[in-house]
């Protein structure tokens, strides 16, 4: 039997503004997509995973492969030429769940390039806004001489910027398989550091957004296909949040409730009543959800100490 781990979060609410380094004219934007035929913002896969292995070099006693530098802006590495995973050692954790590729050009003309290439065993959806973004955008003036580029032409004068900004919440999943793992262990550890992500994506010091999930629900089941991804939705402007979608995959039975961990900081009534006529019952705080779900999948993983 093969457990597959599949989770859907949702942040809590807050100001998404100038999470990339890109501009439009003077405007600090915003990523977007069209979802359901409306704009809503978007934050990428890779700023998550970004964020989740900073989280797990400081959680980690042996560190991570990679870690990123502030001074210099750039990745310290550990194994360069992971020669550790090439002699099918355990590795580090970072390279374990999130993958890499090393790339090779060829020497010559007569010889190929190669590639050292390890899949990401956690694999993360881009996160979405849970509300459509309105088109909000803030005017703002960086002091005179804040920087050297602003200190450029206009002298002592303020130097005006616009910034697009969204009040919303986010909502992105995952799906990982323990037994691709080469330590099991790494699976619960994956988890649990999802769960305790603060801040994701940021362009200089003017983004901070609480990505701890407010609510998560997750499937431990041995169906490969997630079946919960974006579950989500909001009856009232992001204020709370609900689960319209999992519900009915619930009552249209392809989703077992046995298989699913709900864990919520404020559900609303109707809705857990909902879910509970569906039949999910185990219904908890977040953490106490996330710490169950790590229990079990430590367990089936023969994990010593899960």
């Amino acid at each position: 039997m093969t457990l597959h781990v599949f989770a859907s979060i949702a942040t809590g609410y807050g100001t998404a503004g100038n999470n990339r380094g890109e501009t439009e004219g003077n405007t600090t934007t915003l990523q977007k997509l069209i979802w359901h035929g409306q704009p809503h913002t978007t934050v990428s896969a890779e700023a998550i995973r970004f964020a989740l292995r900073r989280l797990l070099t400081c959680k980690e006693q042996a560190g991570t492969n990679r870690t990123w530098n502030e001074a210099t802006r750039r990745n310290d590495w550990q194994d360069a030429e992971f020669k550790k995973w090439r002699k099918e050692e355990a590795g580090f954790i970072d390279d374990d769940l999130l993958g890499f590729m090393s790339a090779e050009a060829a020497k010559d003309e007569n010889t190929k390039g190669s590639a050292n290439v390890r899949r990401a065993v956690l694999e993360m959806t881009r996160a979405v806004s849970l509300t459509p973004w309105p088109g909000d955008v803030v005017f703002n003036a960086a002091s005179p001489r804040a920087t050297a580029s602003a200190a450029k032409g206009e002298g002592d004068n303020p130097v005006p910027y616009m910034a697009e900004v969204h009040a919303t919440r986010y909502q992105y999943g995952l799906a990982m398989t323990p037994t691709a793992l080469r330590d099991r262990s790494r699976a619960a550890k994956g988890l649990e550091a999802v769960a305790s992500l603060g801040t994701v994506a940021g362009n200089h010091a003017r983004f901070l957004f609480d990505f701890a999930p407010e609510a998560i629900v997750i499937r431990l089941t041995e169906d490969p296909a997630p079946r919960l991804l974006y579950c989500f939705d909001t009856a009232d402007g992001g204020k709370t949040i609900g689960a319209e979608t999992l519900v009915k995959r619930i009552q249209s039975e392809d989703i077992n409730p046995d298989e699913l961990i709900l864990g919520v900081v404020d559900l609303d009534a109707s809705l857990a009543d909902q879910l509970k006529t569906a039949g999910v019952n185990q219904i908890h705080g977040v953490r106490r959800a996330v710490e169950l779900a790590c229990k079990r999948i430590n367990e089936h993983s023969d994990v010593k100490g899960g």
